[in-house]
């Protein structure tokens, strides 16, 4: 299990992350909303160490990540996958071998170089590929795929990781309503069936509310609610997304960018 205990980030004199607390346990689709520059993507950054906190600790399975070094640092950010919305593919490379790249770490640095991969880690790439619909276009150039489907491939390659806890930021935030839909999908089916936890920072209040078990939603680096999508109700809404031109933003429009 996840658990933050009071959880600050500061830049200089902005807190962009102020005393935040929650656990998340296997199963959760927790997804986390608010406005730009509420703390969202800092959060996740805080929780897998590529942004250290200035005070509190993330625990997981009640061990301080924050002691980790070396060895043992490099292992939990594997098994913290982070999927970004900038899919970090190589587009000269095969699908396949984006895939792979997510097992470079456990692999000797020749074999890498040389793309000597073994035939164990080359199946499991077309499994995790297979999984999202992904594996015709196994050997097909990773820069000639749409948006949606880098993003499915960015997905299999942080499942190769074989991930205790998957973290995604804004991963639809680039893509049309229907390849965001697939995306979302595809991260749902990896915490129903693998029971792997999955925390996404969404821009659209509508995905949120679709997919997601639970909403953590973020107000100038506070988490100002945490429950059901259910529980969204207008005043939330309010203290989540303020007003606009002295009037209520009862119901924010969804984010949603054309690729």
């Amino acid at each position: 299990m996840l658990e933050l205990q009071g959880v600050s980030k500061r830049f200089g004199d902005t807190l962009a992350v102020d005393n935040v607390s929650f656990a998340c346990g296997r199963g959760e689709f927790i997804g986390i909303i608010g406005r730009s520059g509420a703390g969202k993507s800092t959060l996740l950054r805080t929780i897998n160490r590529l942004s250290e906190p200035s005070a509190g600790r993330v625990l997981w399975e009640g061990r301080d990540v924050g002691l980790l070094k070396g060895a043992e640092l490099r292992r939990w950010r594997r098994r913290c996958a982070m999927i970004f919305q900038q899919f970090n593919l190589c587009p000269r490379l095969d699908v396949i071998t984006n895939v792979l790249v997510g097992v470079v770490a456990e692999r000797s640095l020749a074999a890498s170089l040389f793309k000597a991969f073994p035939a164990s880690d080359r199946a499991q790439a077309i499994l995790e590929l297979d999984a999202l619909d992904m594996a015709p276009a196994a050997l097909q150039r990773a820069g000639t795929l749409s948006g949606g489907q880098q993003q499915r491939v960015a997905i299999a390659r942080a499942m190769m990781q074989q991930p205790d806890l998957v973290l995604a930021d804004e991963p639809v935030a680039s893509l049309d309503p229907v390849n965001a839909e697939v995306v979302m999908e595809a991260l749902q089916r990896i915490c129903l069936e693998r029971r792997t936890p999955v925390i996404v920072n969404l821009h659209s209040l509508e995905i949120a509310r679709r997919y997601c078990t639970r909403v953590l939603a973020m107000a100038k680096g506070a988490v100002v609610y945490d429950g059901p999508p259910q529980g969204l109700t207008p005043p939330v809404l309010d203290r989540i997304y303020g007003a606009r031109n002295g009037r209520p933003v009862a119901e924010p429009l969804a984010v949603v960018e054309a690729a």
